[in-house]
């Protein structure tokens, strides 16, 4: 059985491939660029590649992709060939060599304008069922991509596994109201609250995914970490969310004042991870509460895989403005 990862010189990709190297799994990385992590070098836009690539594939993990910093520094037709044009090829060549599962990793963006309630509206409860509202060309070709991979899944039979993940890179945030008000490690430790999960989390779901998707046919999923708050919470937590933590988590202020951390004020969603919990056995590992833990025991609360793996940002070049152009 070998599994092919696509976009294995990226964060996730290199995530994957440590893993499935380590557990001795047959695996082949791609990439359009090269790296420890990259056996084959190419574009999942050339088809012919892909054909090659495809070669004695079982499964697939297509992780590849333009991503949401990507959008002020490439053209839209840019988004078209690399999201839509290569999701395409691989899943062509996906059923022309028979593979037996295909898992797609897409991403909470494509939720877009859903996610922000209007101001005095209680926090956003996202599950698989809100319907995507896509904000930029990012948005709209994960969408898209996300359509091919459902129709393959109806007309051809392939078994597909989409899953949309939160945030899990390392670098500072791109709004400089967070950058500047928090340290990189505070603010996405709170992000754990609510829309963000450890790439080690990320990497078991999509193993758990290339496992359970030829008996699912077809899933779509939300990868974030598990959340403490319940939908009883939603106007609460956007009006004074340190106040809910505390309740629902005893201590996690003055946890959180021993490390000179402070809690976002007010959050605007909530990413519910249940249906992967129950569909794919997924049991998230690094949440808030693990976080919690860590501070109080004085130990790191960020996977060893995440360590690993590090920043890898998405541009060659350093943007003064932020780590990345805001499109």
């Amino acid at each position: 059985m070998t599994i092919l990862v696509t976009g294995s010189a990226g964060h996730l990709g290199e995530a994957l491939m440590r893993t499935l190297r380590a557990e001795s799994r047959w695996v082949r990385g791609i990439d359009i660029k090269p790296s420890a992590f990259t056996d084959m070098v190419g574009s999942i836009s050339d088809r012919a590649f892909v054909g090659q690539a495809m070669s004695g594939i079982s499964h697939v993990i297509h992780a590849a992709t333009l991503h949401k910093p990507h959008v002020a520094t490439h053209g839209n037709y840019d988004f078209l060939d690399t999201n839509i044009a290569g999701t395409l090829n691989l899943l062509e060549e996906a059923v022309v060599a028979g593979v037996a599962s295909f898992v797609f990793t897409s991403t909470t963006s494509t939720f877009g304008a859903a996610l922000t309630p209007a101001a005095g509206e209680p926090a956003a409860w996202v599950t698989e069922d809100v319907l995507p509202v896509a904000k930029n060309i990012y948005g709209v070709t994960k969408l898209a991509a996300e359509g091919l991979c459902e129709l393959f899944a109806r007309k051809s039979g392939l078994s597909v596994a989409i899953l949309r993940t939160s945030r899990f890179f390392p670098e500072n945030d791109d709004d400089p109201d967070i950058r500047n008000g928090y340290s990189a490690e505070n603010a996405q430790a709170n992000e754990l609250l609510h829309r963000r999960v450890d790439i080690s989390d990320v990497v078991g779901a999509h193993l758990l995914a290339l496992e359970k998707a030829p008996a699912i046919g077809f899933g779509r999923y939300i990868i974030s970490a598990t959340t403490p708050f319940s939908a009883s919470d939603l106007a609460a937590i956007r009006r004074d969310a340190p106040h809910v933590v505390e309740r629902l988590l005893p201590g996690a202020g003055a946890l959180y004042a021993s490390r000179g951390w402070k809690m976002f004020p007010s959050l605007d969603r909530v990413y519910v991870n249940e249906r992967a919990r129950r569909e794919l056995g997924w049991q998230p590992r690094y949440d808030f509460r693990f976080v919690l833990d860590c501070l109080r025991d004085n130990k790191e609360w960020r996977s060893p895989l995440a360590l690993n793996v590090g920043s890898k940002g998405y541009h060659d070049e350093v943007f003064a403005e932020g780590p990345y152009p805001v499109g």
